[in-house]
């Protein structure tokens, strides 16, 4: 049905999370349409605490929310899933057989977590011996097992990019290590690390920090290695470089699976063909599509340029919020993202190292004058483990930060 000149824009919103109920709270407080969210689970789980719930420093109940409680008052939201877009028709099919038609699209789909990717990954993790801090259930399960280990081997493994976040795949590691030292077993615990990447992280002022923290707690870090299989009945796992494998054993496996953008986002040409990872092909500063004007993104599944993370949606909602206003009043979008990202290691159970970076690697801290964020403090973990929290639930989600 063609939408009314004189009714306000549809807006409809794909996602649920933290990027689709920022930018819904945002354009709802700007007045900008009739905003429609579209989320299927009824559980909203603030992610970066499951890093604390794993390492023992938070209880699961704390990062969980009705998602009706946390949607923005005056949006809607529909429990639904989206089946395919039609952006030529301006319509999302949903996997209910209904359809929403819009005058906006607004794709925050995040990515999602691929764990049958890895031969045996999944009969891994059903294990006793296997842990997550990307599943609330495997974090929850996470914390008495790193609490009761006394000895054996730890692997630890964080996945290729693109992932949600993915570096925070080691925070577990640093906070049981620091537990495990402070109960004077850790010389019993062999600690392994397998990293896809060279370097711990990739920005040399974070790298020289975590590499320090590493051989302080004697982790055996097998850099440039991908996992490519998992036995869970042996309790092994195969990793490997070109056509060098090796095997692990393992007592405990805290495994972070590859990630990849939804498929209907590939399906109906919302991506860019050439993109094997199916992000939504916007330009990475106004996060307007590039074919389709009436269709934006962020969060993890737009294809911005630089590391996914939790921190780089505040900034990507306040431009894509200005720029939609813009088109909407027949004007130019001028807003620029400028690939602002953060991610906090809490590299033991009291102090963080603040990674904040653009895309191009860059550092950029949020207080300028204060560039040694990248070092290790007490003072970053009250922001990351108290002051955040309590942000993201009663601002960022509601559009005011």
């Amino acid at each position: 049905m063609p939408h009314s000149p004189t009714a306000p824009p549809r807006i409809v919103v794909i996602g649920g999370g933290n990027a689709g109920l920022s930018i819904a709270g945002r354009l709802h407080r700007a007045r900008l349409g009739d905003i429609t969210v579209i989320e299927p689970r009824e559980t909203h789980v603030y992610a970066p605490l499951q890093s604390h719930i794993a390492g023992g420093t938070a209880r699961a109940s704390r990062a969980v929310r009705p998602q009706a409680d946390v949607t923005p008052p005056g949006v809607r939201w529909l429990r639904d899933e989206v089946f395919t877009v039609d952006p030529d028709a301006h319509r999302v099919h949903l996997v209910s057989g209904g359809h929403l038609d819009y005058d906006q699209l607004v794709v925050a789909a995040g990515l999602r977590l691929a764990w049958d990717a890895i031969p045996g990954l999944p009969e891994a993790m059903a294990a006793p011996e296997g842990v997550s801090n990307y599943d609330l259930a495997l974090a929850a399960k996470a914390s008495p097992t790193f609490r009761d280990l006394r000895s054996g081997t730890v692997v630890f493994t964080q996945p290729p990019e693109p992932a949600s976040c993915g570096a925070a795949a080691q925070k577990p590691l640093y906070l049981a290590c620091d537990w495990w030292r402070a109960l004077g077993v850790l010389d019993d615990i062999r600690v392994i690390l397998v990293l896809s990447d060279p370097v711990p992280f990739g920005i040399p002022d974070v790298d020289r920090e975590l590499h320090r923290v590493l051989d302080a707690y004697g982790v055996d870090v097998r850099y440039s290695r991908e996992v490519r299989s998992v036995d869970a009945t042996t309790r092994t796992l195969t990793i490997g470089h070109g056509d060098v494998e090796e095997t692990l054993a393992y007592d405990v496996l805290h495994a972070v699976p590859p990630q990849r953008a939804p498929e209907w986002i590939a399906g109906r040409g919302l991506a860019d063909p050439d993109d094997a990872h199916g992000f939504v092909d916007v330009d990475p500063e106004t996060l307007r599509h590039r074919r389709f004007p009436d269709v934006w993104s962020l969060g993890d599944s737009a294809r911005v340029a630089t590391r996914p993370s939790g921190g780089a949606i505040r900034p990507q909602a306040k431009v894509l919020a200005k720029n939609l206003r813009a088109a909407l009043r027949g004007g130019t979008p001028t807003a620029r993202y400028d690939g602002y990202s953060v991610v906090p290691f809490t590299v033991s159970r009291g102090t963080v190292v603040f990674a904040e970076f653009d895309r191009w690697g860059k550092p950029q801290p949020t207080i300028p004058f204060w560039r040694s964020l990248s070092r290790e403090r007490r003072s970053t973990w009250v922001a990351d483990r108290r002051i955040l929290p309590w942000v993201y639930w009663n601002l960022i989600l509601r559009g005011r930060a």
